[in-house]
């Protein structure tokens, strides 16, 4: 079965990382869907990709990390994808645990680079133990140490590796990392039968991003990957 994981909602339907956004990507009944988490100054687990959200709002130009959870929702991040969204802001996590069905696997990236919010993992972990997601779900983070702290935390949930470049043996520098990898997450541009069937051999799931173009998936399927992170509804919410 291929597993494919809407990203950040359903982002060309509604303003991506607000509710409205899963809400969409809901709509569409995908088995999977994927969302990055950073900190506020208050320590609200926040859903957002970026740092601070200049490319949704000129005027905003402070990091997260400096803004309350209170201040953030002042911040209008819809009126840039449409006037219908003007007003609309981010969300947090809690609310989007809250719509989210059960049977939904969610992969929740720790945004961890270019800033390092000390103690995530375990504000994260405990937020998702309070919402009984702990069983279906997959932590992944481009910030491997990241990784090794929530293994430290939670030895027995699913970790996801993510790669943006090109690795000698990416397989090999999973495997010597000495976590029990789960999947690995590479971009979909140097992806090749080749690294699918190394990383398989390995043992780990192979879900590349972020893939939008529909032949390029077929593509992708054909070489034996797991799943994709797309964020095309024609795509996420195949299989």
């Amino acid at each position: 079965m291929v597993l494919n994981f809407a990203h950040r909602g359903s982002l060309t339907e509604a303003p991506e990382n607000t509710l409205l956004a899963f809400e969409k990507a809901l709509s569409h009944r995908p088995k999977g869907m994927e969302l990055d988490v950073q900190l506020t100054k208050d320590d609200v687990l926040v859903v957002c990709h970026d740092a601070k959200l200049t490319r949704f709002n000129k005027k905003s130009t402070t990091l997260i990390k400096d803004l309350t959870w209170e201040e953030i929702q002042q911040i209008d991040v819809g009126s840039g994808f449409s006037e219908e969204y003007k007003g609309v802001h981010l969300t947090c996590l809690e609310d989007v645990l809250s719509i989210t069905p059960a049977e939904v696997l969610l992969n929740v990236e720790i945004k961890n680079i270019p800033v390092i919010y000390p103690g995530i993992e375990k504000k994260l972990l405990d937020c998702l133990e309070t919402y009984n997601r702990l069983d279906n779900v997959i932590i992944s983070s481009f910030d491997h140490v990241a990784l090794q702290n929530i293994f430290h935390l939670h030895p027995t949930l699913r970790l996801g590796m993510l790669f943006q470049y090109r690795l000698l043996d990416t397989w090999k520098y999973v495997k010597n990392s000495g976590l029990p990898i789960y999947s690995v997450h590479p971009n979909h541009v140097y992806v090749d039968q080749t690294f699918v069937q190394a990383c398989k051999n390995a043992g780990y799931s192979v879900f590349p991003y972020t893939v939008n173009d529909w032949k390029c998936y077929e593509e992708l399927v054909s070489y034996g990957v797991d799943g994709v992170f797309s964020n095309r509804p024609e795509i996420f919410q195949t299989k």
